[in-house]
């Protein structure tokens, strides 16, 4: 029995799919098919139950990858810990970020690290906040950018950003040469939101709903332009947070305070407390956390993070 056939179980058996744990890898199907056959054979019993293109675990495989993760786990810090000490002259993070988080955010950053650590590498992972959070809690991922409160219980956190949303409505519409806007104006209107793996849009809804009011939603993306779009072309309303509404094409778009109530935008990145972390990762936290504050927060406020 090797480490990596274990690895590809656990993957497999986490996303109950040998395609998508292949992806994950960077490996194709067949390899992944052919490591867990054998891995079968090797224990005597099937892992897992093979139905179509989707698979779950059989009682064998319960067991087995009650053991596993914690052997891979344990592997895993091993290799980091070893990675450590080769001074940063190797190393891999693996970072989650929310489309709209890394696209405004990190591109910079990132290529500063680069350039101080070429032989560190990062592999990045763009999903919503709330699945990025969830792969940090279960180890696929070692750091995340997410839109905050985090339960820090769990997590160590470093906020990079204090913004709020503003309202994003077409040139022409009503409320367009408005100086402020209440949310309880907006009840009759329809919105265009982020999917529901994305922070805002449950965070949008529930204000909605204390305002006293269920929002319509028509419309629902994963990406910040594609919403500014709909919003252009009068398919409805916007929620988006500063930092996007200051490249908004305002001879198609008004941008408009909101207030009663004033909706915060916090990003924050986090890391499990319970877990060991390589030096590369550590240094990349340290590296980021002086780097975003000396561009986002006030002097106070970067201070304090540190």
């Amino acid at each position: 029995m090797e480490i990596r056939q274990l690895q590809y179980f656990v993957q497999a058996a986490r996303l109950n799919s040998f395609s998508r744990a292949a992806e994950s890898l960077f490996i194709t199907q067949p390899t992944i098919s052919k490591m867990i056959r054998n891995l079968e054979e090797e224990l005597g019993a099937d892992l897992f139950y093979r139905e179509g293109k989707s698979i779950r675990l059989t009682d064998a495989g319960e067991i087995l990858l009650a053991k596993a993760q914690n052997i891979v786990e344990s592997f895993i810090s091993l290799s980091s810990e070893l990675d450590g000490l080769r001074n940063l002259q190797r190393g891999h993070i693996r970072i989650g970020l929310p489309p709209m988080v890394g696209a405004s955010f990190f591109p910079a950053v990132i290529g500063e690290f680069h350039r101080r650590y070429p032989d560190v590498t990062i592999r990045l992972h763009e999903d919503g906040a709330k699945k990025v959070e969830d792969d940090v809690e279960t180890g696929l991922l070692d750091i995340g950018a997410i839109v905050l409160p985090v339960n820090t219980a769990k997590f160590h956190c470093f906020t990079f950003v204090e913004e709020k949303l503003e309202l994003l409505v077409p040139v022409g519409h009503r409320l367009a040469g408005a100086d402020f806007v209440a949310l309880k104006e907006l009840e009759a209107e329809e919105f265009v939101l982020f999917r529901e793996d994305f922070a805002l849009h449950d965070r949008i809804i529930t204000e909605c709903v204390k305002a006293g009011f269920q929002p319509k939603v028509v419309y629902e993306s994963s990406q910040w332009d594609l919403i500014s779009r709909m919003v252009a072309a009068g398919m409805g309303i916007a929620l988006l947070p500063e930092t996007i509404c200051r490249d908004m094409d305002r001879t198609r778009i008004a941008v408009i305070p909101l207030t009663e109530p004033v909706i915060p935008w916090q990003l924050g990145m986090i890391w499990r407390r319970d877990r060991y972390l390589s030096f590369a990762a550590k240094e990349w936290i340290a590296f980021a956390m002086r780097v975003l504050g000396e561009r986002y927060l006030p002097p106070e406020q970067a201070g304090k993070n540190e």
